[in-house]
């Protein structure tokens, strides 16, 4: 079981890199077709990926890109995401360890 367990969590950390590192490009993506005027990703694909663990690199894109900071919907959404997660990862560590 030990074993199974670090596999799991190497599978994990492989997840959330690439989950963040797809909302990251995505972010970039969309504001390079916002620049010119192309058919845009739709919102709800941005929220989806950061939904599924990529709200680190949704925000990182946000403010790298300087995309969406002005939109209260993410400005306080993606920070959400992340906390929610953050809490949901502090419990299973917490349940993990009793």
């Amino acid at each position: 079981w030990k074993r199974m367990a670090v596999v799991m969590q190497h599978v994990l950390v492989v997840y959330l890199f690439f989950i963040n590192f797809v909302a990251l490009a995505t972010m970039g993506i969309d504001k390079r077709k916002a620049k010119k005027g192309k058919w845009r990703i739709p919102e709800k694909t941005l929220f989806v990926q950061a939904f599924l663990g990529g709200s680190v690199g949704a925000l990182i894109g946000m403010y790298c890109f300087r995309h969406k900071t002005k939109h209260r919907k993410f400005v306080v959404g993606m920070p959400a995401i992340l906390v929610v997660q953050l809490g949901i990862a502090m419990m299973m560590a917490y349940i993990r360890m009793s």
